[in-house]
């Protein structure tokens, strides 16, 4: 997904066949109520009660003629051994490529720009998440022309490309051509769970049990756009973190046709396929975006990461 205008939109009939494409089938499951048996006395507050942090942002683009002069749309931080692990995605101008830096922090406040940085300079890197399974770093990124696409390492820093995502329908046809971007995974008992958007139209849910092929749970969005004002005219998943057996999805969603101011917002589901918009979004406004919550061991953080990092946190400071 682009929040900004990097790369050209997709014109609006292909953003009709990619809607039409969504649609549901003759006897396929229908979900146009997003009914889900949460309720809001089961919902953690820890998880969507926010502040923003006084020093913000605490991370940006340099503002000077580097490489990374700016940064945009999904980074993603991983704590792990007492640090704060942070790749995003950095920029010269409009015409340049986007490439991935890694930074690593203390305090999740103050940052440290990796030397070698970017880390990977060849192909296109936006909007990427880090699961790590075992030993294995796995960065679902999205690339250019919003392909979805995968990359390993073992270290962090030296990253492997895995290709594009082999994105199916329920009938394992191939997704008809077009975009299929912020790709948002997770693993959960021996399976692979994926969200993706297509055109910021609504989010699909997919599923691998070997990373190399997806197949869509249903053909049909489990979330869409709409009607409520926020998130009229796009929706995107960041991350989903599933807190006593519910599953919270970080989105930013835009209430104005062009684009050009975001939000940050959650949905709660059980289920994984009906999902409910939180009756508080949205959670962040002021055009914070992009948003994604780190678990320290002590306290949650919200980060919102476009058009720089900011931080928020469940108790004001």
């Amino acid at each position: 997904m682009t929040l900004g205008k990097l790369e050209p939109l997709h014109s609006w009939i292909l953003v009709l066949l990619i809607s039409l494409a969504g649609c549901a089938r003759p006897g396929e499951p229908s979900n146009t109520t997003g009914i889900d048996s949460t309720t809001s006395n089961q919902l953690d507050s820890t998880l969507l009660k926010f502040y923003a942090y006084k020093g913000n942002p605490v991370f940006a683009g340099t503002g000077t003629n580097t490489w990374d002069h700016k940064i945009r749309e999904r980074g993603y931080i991983l704590f792990e051994d007492g640090t704060y692990h942070l790749w995003y995605t950095g920029y010269k101008d409009d015409d340049s490529d986007l490439h991935l830096g890694y930074a690593t922090s203390p305090d999740g406040i103050n940052w440290t720009r990796y030397a070698q940085n970017p880390i990977v300079n060849e192909g296109w890197i936006e909007d990427m998440i880090v699961v790590k399974r075992d030993s294995v770093y796995y960065m679902f990124a999205e690339g250019r022309n919003d392909i979805a696409h995968l990359l390993t390492s073992t270290d962090r820093v030296h990253w492997k490309e895995q290709g594009s995502l082999d994105i199916r329908y329920k009938d394992g046809k191939p997704l008809s051509p077009g975009p299929y971007g912020t790709p948002t995974a997770w693993y959960e008992n021996n399976i692979w769970y994926l969200l993706y958007e297509r055109g910021d139209l609504g989010i699909w849910l997919a599923t691998s049990a070997d990373l190399k092929t997806w197949t869509n749970v249903q053909d049909e969005p489990v979330l869409k756009n709409g009607p409520e004002a926020y998130d009229k005219y796009g929706v995107a998943v960041n991350q989903v973190v599933k807190r006593n057996g519910i599953y919270y999805a970080y989105y930013h969603a835009t209430a104005v046709e062009d684009w050009g101011e975001w939000s940050s917002c959650v949905a709660t589901s059980t289920d994984r396929l009906h999902w409910t918009k939180y009756s508080g979004n949205p959670l962040l406004k002021e055009n914070k975006s992009s948003p994604i919550t780190v678990d320290d061991g002590k306290s949650v953080r919200l980060y919102s990461m476009h058009p720089a990092v900011a931080l928020h946190t469940s108790s004001t400071q």
